[in-house]
């Protein structure tokens, strides 16, 4: 249940632009299965479950989602919402700072409710052992009072669906992952998929794109649709203020160029944790707290944000002993490859 609160009035200027990103991101999701572009095999054993579910007239078993950022775990819980006709209550672990926070969004819960938890790996530890009860047996566990006169009481949910989603389903504990009925992770898109967004986007935006732009967004963003729908609302403003009615390369490669971001979706960052490998440490190995220190970046950052293209990519291994820059590092910086990199690379291929 969400808390009234009172706050300043702010100038409506610093409101404005939240308030548009916000309902501009909500325009470009897909609200079906039908419309969601990609992870082709999550949304075939998805509707298989929402079908049967329906059919039993049951709420949907609870559903964990994890992957990297932008892939479509938000998006895919509120189409489960709307799948299911129900209506979904949305918090992040950090967010449920105490029992309290998780009791009361529960007892509120109506039967059939989706209850999604973003970043569900970063619950406190005593807010994460009331949920089991709660997945379970649709009960809440309570501690009435301190001391000697401290009493137990079981509050009695109505039947919901708990929708999970993380970066990092392996720092979540063994207990929470295990009660969740289906889990899925996903996966990249590929370029036929990413292409595809980026035209569906910029239909939606109401900006004509030629083909050949659309494809040169859809290979610089990652194959990540978040980054792609960024993209695109970037080089829809940068044409509108060039006085550009449709968008072509030129403007996308002006664009892009402006934004430190290469045809194959490397910023800026990329390329300095792929320069600091190979030119600095040889190649590697080299420790992620090092690369850390070296760039002035967090450690978290570049392993969540960063890492995990440039590896998908084949520009970057992780080894017991640390990173190494892959064969094609060095070819993007136009090196050779030193045979003793190669002989710790072969190794883990």
């Amino acid at each position: 249940m969400a808390l009234k609160r009172t706050t300043q009035a702010r100038p409506l200027s610093q409101e404005a632009a939240p308030a548009e990103t916000a309902a501009i991101d909500s325009s470009l999701r897909p609200k079906t299965l039908s419309e969601y572009v990609g992870q082709s095999k999550i949304k075939g054993h998805l509707l298989m479950h929402i079908q049967a579910a329906k059919a039993r007239k049951e709420p949907l078993g609870h559903t964990l989602l994890h992957g990297p950022p932008g892939l479509g775990k938000t998006t895919l819980a509120h189409i489960l919402a709307k799948e299911m006709g129900a209506q979904i209550r949305i918090t992040s672990g950090p967010a449920l700072e105490k029992p309290g926070d998780l009791a009361s969004i529960l007892t509120n819960l109506q039967e059939g409710d989706i209850f999604f938890i973003d970043e569900i790996h970063r619950l406190r530890p005593v807010v994460e052992e009331m949920l089991y009860a709660a997945m379970e047996d649709y009960a809440l566990d309570l501690v009435i009072g301190k001391g000697p006169t401290a009493r137990s009481m079981r509050l009695h949910l109505k039947p919901f669906t708990l929708v999970g989603a993380t970066t990092k389903a392996g720092a979540m504990s063994a207990p929470l992952r295990d009660r969740f009925l289906h889990q899925y992770k996903l996966s990249f898109y590929d370029m036929a998929e990413m292409q595809q967004i980026v035209e569906r986007s910029a239909s939606l935006l109401a900006t004509e794109m030629e083909p050949r732009a659309a494809n040169r967004i859809a290979r610089s963003s990652r194959s990540t649709p978040r980054i792609a729908n960024r993209l695109v609302r970037a080089i829809r403003d940068y044409a509108q203020v060039a006085g550009k009615t449709r968008v072509e390369i030129d403007v996308v490669e002006s664009t892009l160029q402006s934004m430190d971001i290469d045809e194959e979706g490397l910023d800026a960052t990329d390329r300095a944790i792929l320069r600091a490998i190979v030119e600095t440490f040889g190649g590697g190995p080299v420790g992620l707290s090092t690369i850390a220190a070296v760039l002035s970046e967090e450690e978290e950052t570049i392993e969540d944000v960063h890492e995990p293209y440039l590896m998908q990519q084949g520009f970057l291994q992780r080894t017991p002993k640390g990173r190494v820059a892959a064969k094609r590092a060095y070819e993007k910086l136009g090196r050779s490859m030193p045979d003793s990199v190669k002989a710790q690379t072969q190794l883990f291929d």
